[in-house]
């Protein structure tokens, strides 16, 4: 079995048309509007919908959210088309426990929100206007990241 195909078991080709159809949409959101598309900030914007504790009520949230839930739907629907497009509908599973899902979302979260953006915002929106504070958001985000699969690898199999 060569390299490729033991990284990429299912194949790599619908890794990198992901990668082009994220790029060219935050690109397109940037040049055509002038704004950046960070998950982490539309995760929180949304929620002033429906939250009323002053975190959420902030200018730089309710100011946005139209267009961030816009964006976020938007993300849901090309899931969807994948769903029922490439998946056939078909159910998507996991054998990772439910509770290391959870774990790892909270952690995710609480990174988010620690770093002061997620690595939608950083890695892709931040380093591609060529921002030094994404850089070393991005550094951060993957080397705990390396750290964290290594232990998990090691202690949780």
């Amino acid at each position: 079995m060569d390299l490729a195909h033991s990284l990429f078991p299912l194949g790599w080709q619908h890794y990198l048309l992901g990668g082009v159809l994220i790029g060219t949409g935050v690109a397109l959101l940037f040049v055509l509007t002038g704004l950046v598309g960070g998950m982490s900030t539309v995760f929180s914007s949304t929620w002033s919908f429906v939250l009323q504790r002053p975190f959420f009520q902030q200018a730089r949230f309710t100011d946005s959210r139209n267009w961030r839930l816009v964006f976020a739907l938007g993300l849901v629907l090309g899931a969807l088309v994948w769903w029922l497009l490439v998946a056939q509908g078909a159910a998507q599973t996991t054998d990772v426990p439910a509770w290391r899902l959870l774990l790892g979302g909270a952690l995710v979260g609480y990174g988010a929100r620690l770093g002061n953006g997620c690595t939608s915002g950083h890695g892709i929106c931040g380093l591609g206007s060529l921002q030094w504070p994404s850089l070393l958001a991005v550094l951060t985000f993957m080397a705990t990241a390396f750290l964290t699969a290594n232990l998990a690898a090691r202690w949780l199999v």
